[in-house]
């Protein structure tokens, strides 16, 4: 596993691109386990921050109680419909796997308590059109491999 830090040091490029796709929409997708191992999605925000991927859940919620007991995750950016007219303009969407590690609790403004996690990352996936658009681009980074490329 990764620090965002040390992903973006290992794979600069792929990093730079992951991050616009993240910070392009305020809101993201989060799937955490629940206690019967089945999935659960969630809406979620987070924050490239001192060199590290945070987000946060209101105090006791389902996805902060399901990564408290499994910090396994899985994080999406979400993404725009590509263009009708030229699709491999698309600039794509992201994912990324790993664990958080549970932040100290923080209090919000009014007094109500959140839960902080930091991602440590084993895979980020960055799924584009190629050019010509007759393809997809698939660019993996797997924690100590670094980046593959490949078509479909």
């Amino acid at each position: 596993m990764a620090r965002w830090v040390e992903f973006e040091r290992g794979a600069p490029e792929l990093a730079a691109a992951v991050r616009r796709l993240f910070d392009a929409h305020r809101h993201k997708t989060i799937a955490t386990l629940r206690r019967d191992g089945g999935p659960r999605i969630s809406g979620t925000e987070c924050e490239f921050r001192d060199g590290d991927l945070w987000f946060g859940s209101m105090w006791m919620a389902r996805k902060a109680v399901d990564l408290r007991r499994d910090p396994r995750f899985a994080l999406h950016s979400g993404s725009d419909d590509p263009p009708e007219g030229d699709p491999s303009t698309w600039s794509g969407d992201a994912k990324l796997s790993g664990r958080v590690v549970e932040d100290a609790e923080r209090t919000e403004p009014g007094g109500e308590r959140s839960h902080v996690f930091r991602a440590d990352i084993d895979e980020v996936v960055w799924t584009r059109v190629g050019s010509p658009a007759d393809h997809l681009v698939i660019e993996m980074w797997r924690a100590g491999e670094g980046v593959v490329q490949f078509r479909r």
